[in-house]
């Protein structure tokens, strides 16, 4: 007779919580960590050696744009190769759901450089609970959904920048509260992005109410057009009067007197007035739509209807004038994924240089490309040192999110592929930032109580059997800006609620069955 169904014999178990390491046999049964036992304890049907292994829980990723490959992408193998056993989806307030079947064409083609669905894998969903079900058991990994604004404010409003009125925004916060009894972990927004854009101050503390009963997050890509210290006191004057706890998202500093500014902004502002945390990824460079950069005006009616407006010489002028006023270094921002063959051989060019071969203004140039790739278009913005982001990842108050942006064959952001390798590895035994306790405790106990991800993030008794073993030694990124699509090294197995998805350092294809379950918020 066996005890367990499965044993990790002869590893070290750094447990999420922080604490020390120390040896113990971890066994499993069914989808839940049966045990912690003394070596050589217990009897299993089939037992693996991790000697010579840190044993893990599975990594939390709190900020990525996995919303759309997870319904088509079973098996995320960029991101489960580093450890990520679990994704929060729908960051920066726009996703895919909730949505109406009038919406749902203008959202597909708004996030196709973000997100990689295209129109023709619309299935009718409408409601986060139908999302949900997309992919419940469908993937390799756990997922947990955000509430996005702009979806919301969109179904409520339209996508104009009038402010809600009263019966608009009772039809915000009545979704917003279905959504929150459904399971989602927050509200998230993304500022500087489409429809929220519009959103002042006052109703975004509307919004954030109707979860106060939950204690929901509000998760916030601030106004950084703002400017970064008035972004972020809008947000926490925002979760002040909603009495909601704040996340901020990939938050850090271009230069260093900004990250010292901003570290003392939180440290003296920030901690003592809300309940605060923030994520940031261990590289200083960001990535982004290229339509990013367009004038508000052209969303006014809609991501269908900004082609058109893109003909207009006037939108173009404005356009041209926000390139200037805010300095855009076009040298320093590259194409990193076109959605059209025709144009795949710009990936990889800066706006510069593209610009110059076109021999147009910077805005023609680049609104005609955005025609020609119906908005398509993603940019990896190069600056600075990413020791610019050192502090901040050694903060109390980081958790881990990768920003991840995935697109195959593509120069996309190394992020994808090496966000929480740099950190266990490089950055804990060379960089000695921190412990390798502190690191994991960050994307494991701390962003699952914080997302209310209940049972997972630890590795105790009775929790949820998602777990990681790798080799202390080697785990490292190898994704380079010139080479992003290389896989993380000395991952040797993960295990999604007991089941192995990567062992001996290689994924498990094909998966028997996919055991990512859609988890929901719990206090």
């Amino acid at each position: 007779m066996t005890d367990f169904d499965l044993l990790w014999r002869g590893g070290t178990v750094i447990d999420g919580t922080g604490t020390p390491g120390f040896k113990a046999d971890v066994a499993i049964r069914g989808d839940r960590v049966a045990a912690l036992l003394p070596p050589g304890e217990g009897a299993a049907g089939e037992e693996w050696d991790v000697s010579g292994l840190v044993v893990s829980p599975g990594l939390i990723d709190v900020h990525n744009h996995s919303d759309g490959w997870l319904t088509n992408t079973p098996h995320l193998v960029s991101k489960t190769m580093q450890g990520f056993t679990t994704e929060v989806l729908m960051s920066d307030g726009i996703s895919y759901a909730p949505v109406t079947p009038s919406l749902a064409p203008h959202w597909l083609h708004y996030l196709r450089s973000l997100n990689g669905l295209q129109v023709r894998e619309y299935t009718g969903w409408c409601s986060q609970d139908d999302y949900r079900q997309l992919l419940h058991q469908r993937t390799a990994q756990n997922s947990a959904l955000q509430i996005p604004y702009a979806n919301v404010r969109a179904m409520a409003c339209g996508w104009g920048r009038a402010k809600p009125d009263d019966t608009e925004m009772r039809q915000i916060q009545a979704e917003i509260r279905h959504d929150m009894e459904q399971g989602a972990v927050g509200l998230s927004t993304g500022l500087d992005y489409i429809v929220q854009c519009f959103s002042d101050t006052d109703e975004l503390v509307e919004a954030c109410r109707a979860m106060a009963p939950w204690q929901g997050l509000y998760v916030t890509h601030i106004r950084y057009k703002k400017g970064i210290i008035p972004a972020l006191q809008e947000a926490v004057d925002i979760c002040r009067r909603a009495e909601v706890p704040l996340h901020v998202s990939h938050l850090k500093g271009d230069s260093t007197e900004q990250m010292e500014e901003v570290l003392d902004f939180i440290d003296r502002v920030a901690v003592p007035q809300v309940d605060f945390t923030f994520d940031v990824y261990p590289y200083l460079p960001g990535s982004t739509m290229l339509n990013s950069l367009l004038p508000y005006e052209a969303w006014e009616d809609g991501p269908l209807a900004v082609q058109g407006k893109l003909h207009q010489p006037e939108m173009r002028r404005k356009f041209q004038r926000l390139l200037e006023d805010y300095r855009t270094d076009l040298d320093h921002i590259r194409i990193a994924w076109v959605g059209s063959r025709a144009n795949q051989r710009l990936q990889g060019m800066s706006l510069a240089a593209y610009i110059a071969e076109t021999g147009d203004t910077s805005a023609d140039a680049l609104a005609d490309l955005l025609i020609d790739e119906n908005l398509a278009v993603l940019c990896v913005f190069h600056r600075g040192d990413d020791r610019l982001v050192y502090p901040f990842l050694q903060h109390a108050k980081f958790i881990l999110g990768s920003d991840g942006i995935y697109f195959p064959q593509a120069q996309t952001h190394p992020r994808q592929f090496g966000s929480a390798p740099r950190i266990l590895g490089p950055l804990v035994r060379d960089e000695k930032l921190f412990t390798l306790e502190t690191a994991l405790q960050k994307m494991t106990s701390l962003p699952a109580a914080r997302f209310g991800l209940k049972d997972r993030g630890l590795l105790r008794a009775g929790a949820f059997a998602d777990l990681v073993a790798f080799d202390p030694l080697t785990i490292g990124d190898r994704a380079t800006f010139e080479q992003p699509q290389q896989l993380s090294t000395g991952m040797v197995h993960v295990l999604v609620n007991g089941t192995p998805i990567i062992r001996q350092g290689v994924p498990v294809e094909p998966l028997a069955e996919l055991p990512g379950r859609a988890l929901k918020f719990k206090v």
